[in-house]
């Protein structure tokens, strides 16, 4: 089977756990061949370098965001760039998208697309029809007329009433953000020879802007489109555009232009694999089909931790032990206030604090904050420790002396301990169970769903009841082994790679199953001819032969595969 693999920012570049996941999932189903399709976070990703490729991935083309014809930077027009009639068609399904998009979400009953989300639909498949056909999109939607129908849907009848106050700077930052967003469109990525035509099975990452060629490529061939997300791409970028620079109009536009594409995604997509309950639950409210998705969680590397897990009282049992990226939403000063708490009740508890190499200012500053909160707590213990050499908080670097591996971190403790007020899929606790270790953590994500009956749970931003649980396993070391070995056997039959693996690979095969044949000649391969294809009837891809003539061969436009070629 030949899968073409749509990514976003991550893979085949290392970048993130996406990038990870991935990479394992290329490596481990060997048999299919892969098509890499990468929207690219920045320009600067390729100079960094890829991951090393296994011989089955047949291509990898990439796409920065600069990449699609005419979408550089450059001066606002006041044409499309288009012919009169192609003009017109551009503003037509530009206005569809617009409207769409401003519009809230009632139904008018009226008209042939009432539902803004039917209307955005029919906008996005008309603009990519005109960018297949006319060689691109970003010079039109730059111009002037995209400006105009975008200032008329925002004063529409039945649009949001946040957009009543937008103006005409906010509408340029709109367009121009939408151009970006749509930019997949125009690339040369939907070739039936030798494209998105030729694939199999499209699998996107996402659900956002990964998804877009497979919802391009399910719309011009037929081809099956699988959506996988970790966590919901919409909650993302909700999260992320919060603090943003932006006035509420510019925002409320985005939003709601993410939304429609998100919900796109989820109706067309043939099957959702949500990696978790939590972003299953985003998935159905926005407009998911429970018949269509399969819950599959993210499959880890267990065999690194497997000496670890293998000695699970190894760790120092008066320790709690906190690993991960320094950043806010980890409410590290919860989990310090919670560590004042317990100190006063068995002053010879420790916490180490390990945290993944700070690379931005703002996880700087976070770090620089929670050193300067424990020295607050803990006065007197700090300033005794300076001549002694030892602190009840200590704050160290993953790959230092005290911690020179993943493994090392998790064997430091007892007690692992997530703090978070947000998580999408929790990694680092997975990693965690895998090492045996029982865990106290916060009720956010999919945590609940992760643990199981294998570790405490929480409530966030409740210092209070962090210390209470964690207290409770340390002053019993039967539970605490009781819990870290169930919570070892639950990581090793959920969340391993072969696992992964396995679901992937039935899914595949059932997509296939239900898809059309694909009709495809390949000079002295057994069999390369379906034999639907040599069956007069509707059914038949070509009108059936004179009764009199030899079976119908391929045409000259059909493209060869070579000898041996495994999707033949």
């Amino acid at each position: 089977m030949r899968i073409g693999l749509l990514t976003e920012g991550g893979y085949p570049y290392a970048t993130g756990e996406s990038a990870l996941w991935c990479d394992r999932l290329v490596r481990g189903l060997a048999p299919h061949t892969f098509d890499v399709y990468a929207l690219t976070g920045d320009a600067g990703q390729e100079p960094a370098g890829r991951l090393p490729l296994p011989p089955h991935v047949r291509a990898v083309r990439t796409a920065a965001p600069g990449d699609a014809e005419g979408g550089g930077p450059g001066g606002r027009s006041d044409r499309c760039g288009y012919g009169r009639r192609e003009r017109g068609r551009f503003e037509a399904a530009f206005a569809d998208l617009a409207y769409g998009v401003c519009a809230g979400d009632v139904d008018t009953g009226a008209g042939p697309h009432a539902d803004p989300a039917e209307r955005f639909a029919a906008g996005l498949y008309a603009l990519a029809e005109l960018a297949r056909a006319h060689g691109g999109l970003p010079a039109a939607l730059r111009s002037e007329t995209a400006v105009r129908v975008l200032e008329s849907a925002c004063r529409a009848s039945g649009a949001r009433r946040t957009l009543a106050a937008a103006t005409l700077p906010d509408q340029l930052a709109v367009v121009e953000q939408w151009e970006r967003l749509l930019r997949p469109l125009s690339l040369d990525w939907y070739d039936a020879s030798d494209g998105l035509g030729r694939v199999d099975l499209c699998h996107a990452a996402s659900a956002g802007a990964a998804a877009l060629p497979g919802l391009v490529a399910k719309r011009f061939f037929g081809t099956p489109l699988l959506v996988t997300e970790h966590g919901s791409r919409l909650r993302a970028h909700y999260l992320a555009t919060a603090g943003a620079p932006f006035t509420t109009p510019v925002r409320a536009l985005l939003a709601a232009f993410h939304g429609r594409l998100a919900g796109e995604a989820y109706r067309r997509a043939d099957l959702l694999t949500p990696g978790n309950a939590h972003t299953r639950r985003w998935q159905e409210r926005c407009g998911a089909d429970p018949d269509r998705l399969r819950t599959v969680h993210p499959g880890m590397d267990a065999e690194r931790f497997a000496e670890t897990g293998e000695h699970e009282d190894s760790g120092d049992p008066a320790t709690l032990a906190w690993i991960g990226r320094v950043e806010p939403a980890k409410d590290l000063v919860a989990l310090l206030h919670a560590f004042a708490a317990i100190r006063r009740r068995q002053p010879d508890v420790r916490l180490r604090i390990i945290a993944a190499p700070v690379r931005d200012a703002d996880a700087a500053g976070y770090l620089a904050l929670c050193r300067s909160l424990a020295a607050q707590l803990f006065p007197a213990e700090a300033a005794g420790a300076h001549a002694a050499g030892e602190s009840p908080v200590s704050f160290e670097e993953l790959g230092s002396p005290e911690a020179p591996t993943l493994e090392d971190a998790y064997a430091a403790g007892a007690v692992v301990v997530l703090s978070s007020v947000a998580e999408g899929f929790p990694v680092g606790l997975v990693e965690a169970m895998f090492c045996a270790r029982a865990t106290v953590s916060t009720d956010v994500g999919a945590v609940v769903e992760v643990v199981g009956g294998t570790g405490l749970v929480v409530p966030p931003r409740n210092p209070t009841a962090l210390a209470d649980a964690c207290l409770a396993l340390l002053r019993d070391p039967g539970r605490r082994h009781r819990l870290g070995a169930a919570a070892r056997a639950r990581a090793l039959e959920l969340f391993t790679v072969e696992q992964n693996l396995a679901a992937y690979r039935g899914l595949y095969l059932e997509l296939l199953s239900h898809a059309p044949v694909r009709h495809r000649a390949a000079p002295g391969v057994p069999f390369a001819h379906p034999a639907e294809s040599h069956v007069p009837g509707s059914w038949a891809d070509r009108p059936a032969a004179p009764a009199t003539s030899a079976p119908v061969k391929a045409t000259a436009t059909t493209v060869a595969a070579a000898p041996g070629d495994p999707d033949a």
